[in-house]
């Protein structure tokens, strides 16, 4: 579908017409779009966004609205949480990588207390409060939580654990339909309007317009059927998400999500990437994927998760990304829960923000053995591994993944088996390679002029490993810088 138009870029003395003209046209209207906009507003220049659906919010709009922010923001501080950029850059590395971008980990960790003040001072809301159960997000109101295993080994002695998954305040949120996400993007684009900022909405992006000389002034774009062209005249932001929905490019870059639901939406169809694929642009970490699973935070934390051959892989109190990620990536997608009935009954009555992710036991036993049995696995595999786990668990204590103290409790009866195999959808991390200033990095390394992107289209804080909010949080960091690049032109 997204290579159903020609793509190779389009040289501007073929143009005859311009139907539009800004000093930045920025592509996508989420979250690193509308950044875009404000900071080139900011900046003096005319902007004009280009939004392929029929109004603003992008995949932002949907979210639950985490932006990853530390290094002691002023919810942090008030909440008595210690951090510094040096504690979360630390984190980050060791969480984010293989490969990850150490320049621009260090900025984003430097930058992030202002960031947060910038957010704050354009209407974006943060409760002070804390939520410290484990979940996806909060299921209420609640300003800060841990969104990334801080508090979780192998993290936690890596570096001072501090929550920092930032939520928007929101009252009866809808996950996946108006969550925190929403209460991100309406003070945000009410503030680009009252700057001044146009948009052009329906316009389908096709390919890059290049003067004689190689530089970037402006993008034809299609809007019901019709080709339209649209100067930049100082520069071009792309800022149109990931390729999560494109088959081939999923295929051939990040085969591990063929066939598994997009955690995302269909819009994210790579459009922008090939666009600037044609003019040379480098990629960075293009099989980085995030990886959702749909198992309920409070059963798994209460129970323990082996894989194909009955043994624990991951410890079940991490951030629920890492564990989609181990399950998907290192564990073939098979995973199951085993949990005693205490624990699922205090389990279902514990407030969560994903009920819907909370399924009845497919197996349930009075010994570890029947179970076993019944679940098909090999024989004493189960058995060995619960014995190991429940000896160190009457301690409080988890020598083999590091699961926390408080959730360390050896597993009765009866005895049930929950499964979740192929119980995963994702999103795609990599894509344009960036600088600091969110200029697109021709394969020679070289900017290529007029041309800068940022969110999902782009590489950016995450290589490998994920923590909710870092998609928002860059995103809306480096859309900013894009503005501001693309202003100055």
């Amino acid at each position: 579908m997204a290579e159903a138009t020609p793509i190779r870029p389009q040289p501007a003395d073929t143009i005859e017409t311009w139907q539009y003209e800004a000093d930045v046209v920025v592509a996508g209207y989420g979250i690193a779009g509308v950044s875009a906009a404000i900071e080139a507003a900011r900046a003096g220049a005319d902007v004009l966004v280009l939004e392929r659906t029929s109004g603003w919010g992008g995949a932002a709009a949907l979210a639950g609205g985490f932006i990853y922010l530390g290094g002691g923001t002023p919810l942090q501080q008030a909440l008595g949480f210690e951090d510094s950029p040096e504690n979360m850059k630390a984190f980050m590395m060791a969480a984010l990588g293989p490969g990850a971008d150490e320049e621009k980990i260090t900025d984003y960790c430097e930058g992030s207390v202002e960031h947060y003040n910038w957010l704050v001072d354009n209407g974006v809301p943060f409760k002070e409060s804390f939520y410290g159960q484990p979940g996806w997000e909060t299921p209420f109101d609640d300003g800060l939580m841990y969104s990334g295993g801080e508090n979780a080994a192998p993290f936690n002695a890596i570096a001072t654990p501090a929550p920092r998954g930032h939520v928007p305040q929101m009252a009866d949120k809808r996950t996946g339909e108006k969550g925190g996400g929403y209460m991100l993007m309406k003070p945000l684009v009410e503030t680009a309007e009252k700057l001044g900022v146009r948009a052009e909405y329906d316009m389908r992006v096709q390919r890059l317009i290049v003067d004689a000389d190689g530089r970037v002034v402006g993008i034809i774009a299609k809007q019901y059927g019709k080709e339209i062209a649209v100067r930049a005249r100082t520069g071009v932001v792309l800022a149109t998400g990931s390729f999560a929905y494109n088959k081939e490019m999923v295929q051939n870059y990040a085969p591990r999500l063929i066939g598994k639901p997009g955690a995302s939406i269909e819009e994210h169809d790579g459009r922008a990437i090939r666009m600037a694929q044609a003019l040379g642009a480098d990629l960075a970490h293009m099989d980085a994927t995030e990886v959702a699973f749909f198992g309920d935070p409070q059963l798994m934390v209460r129970g323990i998760l082996v894989n194909g051959r009955g043994q624990r892989y991951v410890n079940e109190d991490t951030y629920p990304g890492r564990i989609g990620q181990e399950t998907l990536l290192r564990n073939e997608n098979q995973a199951y829960l085993i949990i005693d009935e205490a624990a699922y009954e205090e389990g279902i009555a514990a407030d969560s923000s994903t009920p819907f992710f909370r399924f009845q036991p497919k197996w349930v036993a009075e010994t570890v053995e029947e179970l076993e049995s019944e679940m098909g696995l090999p024989a004493g595999a189960l058995v060995s591994t619960v014995e190991v786990y429940n000896r160190h668990a009457e301690n409080g204590e988890d020598p083999v993944l590091g699961k926390k103290p408080e959730w360390c409790k050896p597993i009765g009866s009866p005895i049930a088996a929950l499964d979740l195999r192929n119980f995963t959808a994702g999103f795609t991390l990599g894509g344009l390679r960036t600088t600091i200033n969110s200029e697109v990095l021709h394969v020679s390394g070289e900017p290529i002029p007029g041309l800068f992107a940022a969110g999902r289209c782009t590489s950016g804080v995450c290589a490998g490993g994920y923590a909710s909010g870092t998609s928002l949080g860059d995103g809306s960091f480096y859309g900013r810088r894009a503005g501001v690049s693309a202003a100055k032109g």
